[in-house]
């Protein structure tokens, strides 16, 4: 163990402040399911450590805007809500109630695949991400939101404070496959969501995890079934397209080809889903 401070401060105007003063040497985590393996195995080594557990960036609320989750709201408070059944969804699929417990939705973003089932969804929900530093606040698109393996487009003095969730008509579906029924690391999450004007989709989002670098939206497959009807055909294409759009990994999970091939039936079962809720006026 090499962490010689550990802060928890009471407030985001401390947490900024530790932050601003202390700059990337701090290691900033919140239920820190994943930063204290990291740290407990020799991985990380952060002289410093700030825990964001009391700092008031917790709870979920409605706003204007929609529905606004704190960043440090625990996946189980996230699993229990009932306002945006998909996310719900996602959080009760996502690791062991252990996990869920400690876990929170802001450090779900910085989880790397296979793991994140939370920016799955929440891309599927066009989600933004609220950030702060000493500067101000802003927000930005899930979907702008990842850069890379690992790499976010926080700034080094920002701290993510919140993610809002618009409210909007639509159904939608959440679907992870792995090696068990639970408590399992993604061979590959879908998550997918539409509105309809009589018979045809519209504002379709499909996301994709454990495929790729990090969570991904597949825009070509989106695009496949914007103001269509979600008939065999349709769905056909729109899974060749995902396909097509992911970059799958091989890991102790599942191999390259395996996530690649369970890409195309997760994601057609998950838009079938879709259709029927749709065609039920759910």
């Amino acid at each position: 163990m090499t962490v010689t401070d550990y802060y928890l401060p009471a407030s985001l105007p401390e947490a900024l402040g530790l932050l601003d003063r202390h700059g990337p040497e701090l290691l900033v985590m919140a239920g820190g399911t994943v930063a204290m393996p990291l740290i407990n195995e020799g991985i990380s080594l952060p002289g410093r450590v700030m825990g964001l557990r009391k700092a008031g960036l917790d709870g979920i609320s409605r706003t204007p805007d929609g529905v606004r989750i704190g960043a440090t709201t625990t996946l189980t408070t996230l699993a229990e809500q009932d306002a945006i059944p998909l996310l719900a969804e996602a959080a009760a699929r996502t690791a062991s109630w252990s996990v869920r417990n400690m876990g929170t939705v802001g450090g779900n973003l910085f989880t790397p695949p296979p793991g994140g089932d939370i920016a799955v969804a929440l891309l599927a929900l066009d989600a933004t991400v609220v950030v702060a530093s000493l500067r101000g606040e802003r927000s930005i698109a899930v979907a702008d939101f990842f850069t890379g393996f690992m790499t976010t487009g926080l700034a080094l003095d920002e701290i993510v404070t919140a993610i809002v969730v618009p409210t909007g008509a639509g159904a939608g579906v959440f679907a992870k496959l792995g090696r068990k029924a639970a408590n399992t690391p993604a061979v590959v999450t879908v998550a997918v969501r539409a509105g309809a004007d009589g018979e045809r989709l519209r504002d379709v989002r499909i996301a994709l995890g454990a495929v790729g670098p990090y969570p991904m939206r597949a825009c070509e497959a989106e695009t496949v079934l914007e103001g269509r009807t979600p008939d065999a055909d349709a769905i056909a294409r729109a899974v060749a397209a995902a396909v097509a759009a992911c970059e799958p990994f091989s890991d102790a999970v599942a191999s390259d080809w395996y996530r690649r091939r369970m890409t195309g039936v997760i994601t057609g079962r998950a838009l079938e889903q879709l259709a029927s809720r749709i065609g039920r006026g759910a």
